[in-house]
C-alpha cells in the first residue's frame, strides 16, 4: 500500500491506494518510485552534486565551472604532449558533453574570473581558442584533488561495480 497526502485547505487528507493504482494515477509502469531506473539514477546524482557543490566551495568554483576548468586543463594538456589539438570551446564542449551556449558561457566567467583565455583560433575566424591561465591551473589541480576525494568516499564501496553500471546505463557511449 502507498500512502500519501492531498492538501486540502489547512488539514492534509490522508489516501491509501495500492502500488498498482498509485502507478496507474501517477501514469507510471512501475509500482514503486525506486523501481524507476532513471529516478533511482535523478536520485544518486543529487546527492553526488550535492557533495560535489559542497567540496567546491572551498575554490570558488560551481560544478559547471570546474568541469569546464578540468577539462579545458585535461585537453591542453592532451595537445601538449601532442595528443590533441588545439583546445577549443567547442572541443571543451564535446569533452564535457554539454550544449555549445552553456559552455561559452561558463567559459565567460572563467575568463572574468582569470582562470583561462579565449582568444581567436589561429586558422578558424568563428572559432575561440581556449588556454587556461597558471592560476586556473593551479586551482584546476586543487579543485580536482577536491572533487576527486568526493568520488573516492562516494563511490569506493562499489569500484568494479561502477564500470559495468557505466557500461550497462551508457552502452557505446563512454570509450
Amino acid at each position: 500500500m502507498a500512502t500519501g497526502f492531498v492538501s486540502s485547505g489547512p488539514q492534509p487528507i490522508r489516501i491509501s491506494m495500492t502500488s498498482d493504482r498509485v502507478a496507474a494515477s501517477a501514469g507510471s509502469r512501475h509500482a514503486e518510485a525506486e523501481a524507476s531506473p532513471g529516478f533511482v539514477l535523478w536520485q544518486v546524482t543529487v546527492v553526488w552534486q550535492r557533495l560535489v557543490r559542497s567540496a567546491l566551495e572551498a575554490v570558488g568554483l560551481t560544478h559547471a565551472q570546474f568541469v569546464m576548468l578540468a577539462s579545458a586543463t585535461w585537453l591542453e594538456a592532451q595537445h601538449r604532449a601532442g595528443n590533441g589539438e588545439i583546445v577549443t570551446q567547442s572541443l571543451v564542449a564535446a569533452h564535457a558533453r554539454t550544449d555549445a551556449v552553456m559552455t561559452s558561457e561558463v567559459l565567460r566567467t572563467l575568463e572574468r574570473k582569470e582562470l583561462v583565455r579565449r582568444v581567436p583560433h589561429p586558422t578558424d575566424a568563428r572559432a575561440k581558442e581556449i588556454s587556461v591561465t597558471p592560476e586556473g591551473k593551479r586551482l584546476a589541480k586543487r579543485a580536482i584533488k577536491l572533487v576527486e576525494a568526493v568520488d573516492d568516499e562516494f563511490f569506493s564501496a562499489n569500484g568494479p561495480e561502477l564500470s559495468a553500471l557505466k557500461s550497462l546505463l551508457c552502452p557505446g557511449y563512454f570509450r
